[in-house]
């Protein structure tokens, strides 16, 4: 699928009986320490798109039909862990080992606290850093378009089955300089 038949896709909701019958995913949130910091990175390192619609808010995206409320909250920053990240898809490899690179020698000027290592895990290639807002950011590469492949491959393991977080090692996130 290309990114103009995924710009126009229609959402059919699977379950018509459910109680909600969403049109769209639209947004979810995150919170920040300052906005005008935060912008920054998101513009000039993410590449997103920004708009402050609200005094404490502003909405961030990336293409398609959903964006991010980017909420500031000073102080009250609540940190995240690498589990709940937000993910870019890049077009290469190579472009996933430039961004790395980027994000190494512009750790300072971004505040980025963590640059974790590449891997190659769940299908992808990709590395997980931490911006100054203690949010997690996912940059990989997938041979494909994930977002249609993952839905289309349908369950790959039944609900009925036990799921192997006790059986996850246990997660360590340090600086990998």
């Amino acid at each position: 699928m290309h990114i103009e038949e995924v710009q126009e896709a229609a959402f059919v909701p699977p379950n018509k009986e459910s109680v909600v019958r969403g049109e769209v995913l639209s947004h979810g949130t995150l919170e920040c320490f300052d906005l005008k910091v935060s912008r920054r990175f998101y513009e000039e390192f993410l590449g997103l798109e920004c708009v402050r619609h609200a005094r404490p808010a502003m909405a961030i995206r990336c293409g398609m039909k959903f964006h991010i409320v980017c909420v500031e909250v000073g102080d009250a920053v609540h940190p995240c862990s690498v589990l709940n990240h937000w993910g870019i898809d890049v077009k290469s490899e190579g472009e996933v080992d430039r961004v790395w690179q980027a994000a190494k020698d512009l750790q300072a000027k971004y505040g980025i606290r963590q640059v974790l290592d590449k891997v190659k895990q769940h299908g992808v290639y990709s590395f997980y850093m931490e911006d100054c807002d203690h949010n997690w950011w996912e940059i990989q590469h997938y041979d494909g378009f994930q977002h249609e492949d993952m839905f289309d491959f349908g369950d790959r393991f039944s609900m009925d089955e036990d799921s192997d977080i006790h059986n996850m090692p246990e997660l360590t996130i340090k600086n990998s300089a």
